[in-house]
């Protein structure tokens, strides 16, 4: 008997949000017959209308033309699973409030729609899982008696570049066997031209963490660097400019500032976890990176004495958690707000592409504030000239505007 044709190549659980939709807007602009599934009916209402709900490079013009192509629908009934071949699901493991990881919400995710699953259809994993989730998962529809292969494949892109990295990055696939590992593969070369590379689960979910660790690491050693400069009288930009300029094994060292967002500390955390707690730079890192705004308040303190600091008004410029984005999931623009808040007259705040009750105009942030620190580097503020303002304490551990400290 043939196997019974589905409405639908792809069905994206989570498909209106940062990971789900730039995934969906490239498998339809491929020619993949993509559905989004979500709870967010608003969401879903922009997408319909050629809105992309985040910032996201070329997202309004790629999403158009999927619309146009009618490769890409929308819907809000889990029935769509049904009518999928494979289905993706972008829920990953976060933390809980114990910095451990929590797989209730992925279990919980299988739970509320393992009616529609069908025999036969293939499970994607696309989000950060903590190791040894993908076999957990293979082994729930497997004890429930039902024909669902899963596979692993890990996101590496950057926020708001999307839509490009999923053209220009090798895709990384696994599954736990060789069947399904050549469909998903088949699939994801819709994608890109670039590699495939095939590994076990738990290789695959240890890249991620490994990568998104890497990369917290990284940026704490070099917020470690400018703390020990700046605790002994130092310009540690001018060190930096000496170590990186016509020296290439420094070219690749990241500048400091705030490290955060969605994924990094989360992911370094998991490693830990998986490690039975030890991996000691994962947690220096976490101290290093989440005590840089309380260490800035104690450095104008030092500088600035106690008693003025508590007398002075700081504004904080950029409350994203990254440069030129409009996302502030687990920005350390607001923990320094929360510290500013204690030590300071009154704290004021502006960000570029977000917009809060108590946010004030940029003029005014600039006007009302004795203190000023530059969160998040959005490009708009390179028009800034610190140096017009001689009354004013600016505070840029980015080097975003060169010679203002």
């Amino acid at each position: 008997m043939p196997k019974q044709k589905r409405q639908y190549d792809v069905c994206i659980i989570g498909g209106a949000g940062h990971i789900g939709l730039p995934l969906g807007v490239a498998f339809a602009n491929a020619g993949v017959k993509t559905v989004l599934l979500d709870v967010n009916r608003d969401t879903l209402q922009k997408i319909n209308a050629g809105e992309f709900p985040f910032m996201e490079e070329n997202g309004v013009e790629l999403l158009g033309a999927a619309l146009k192509k009618k490769t890409l629908v929308t819907s809000n009934s889990p029935e769509v699973i049904s009518e999928s071949t494979i289905v993706i699901t972008v829920i990953g493991t976060p933390v809980d409030q114990y910095l451990n990881p929590d797989l209730r919400g992925i279990l919980k995710n299988c739970d509320e729609y393992f009616n529609y699953f069908k025999n036969g259809q293939i499970l994607i994993l696309r989000s950060t899982i903590y190791p040894g989730t993908t076999e957990r998962v293979q082994k729930y529809f497997s004890d429930r008696g039902k024909n669902v292969k899963v596979a692993f494949c890990p996101e590496r892109i950057a926020q708001g570049k999307s839509l490009t990295e999923l053209k220009e990055l090798a895709q990384i696939v696994s599954a736990n066997d060789p069947e399904t590992v050549k469909k998903v593969s088949e699939l994801f070369k819709k994608l890109t031209d670039k590699k495939i590379i095939v590994v076990d689960p738990a290789e695959a979910e240890l890249v991620k963490l490994f990568s998104n660790a890497w990369r917290y690491i990284s940026f704490a050693a070099v917020n470690q660097f400018f703390m020990i400069a700046q605790d002994h009288g130092l310009d540690y930009h001018r060190i930096y400019q000496a170590m990186t300029e016509e020296y290439p094994r420094n070219q690749n060292m990241p500048t400091p500032g705030f490290a955060a967002g969605p994924c990094l500390l989360k992911d370094t955390l998991q490693l830990v976890s998986y490690n039975n707690n030890n991996f000691l730079m994962g947690y220096d890192a976490m101290l290093i990176n989440e005590g840089l705004p309380n260490y800035l308040m104690q450095h104008l303190k030092t500088k600035l004495g106690a008693e003025k600091l508590k007398g002075s008004t700081l504004g904080i410029l950029g409350m994203a958690f990254k440069a030129n984005n409009d996302d502030k999931r687990e920005s350390l623009s607001y923990k320094l707000r929360k510290y500013a808040r204690f030590e300071c007259k009154e704290v004021f705040c502006h960000d570029v592409y977000i917009k809060e009750l108590n946010f004030l105009p940029l003029e005014t942030v600039i006007k009302k504030s004795d203190i000023i620190i530059l969160g998040t580097p959005h490009k708009e503020y390179k028009k800034i000239n610190p140096e017009k303002y001689k009354n004013k304490t600016f505070l840029d551990i980015w080097n975003f505007w060169p010679k203002t400290q």
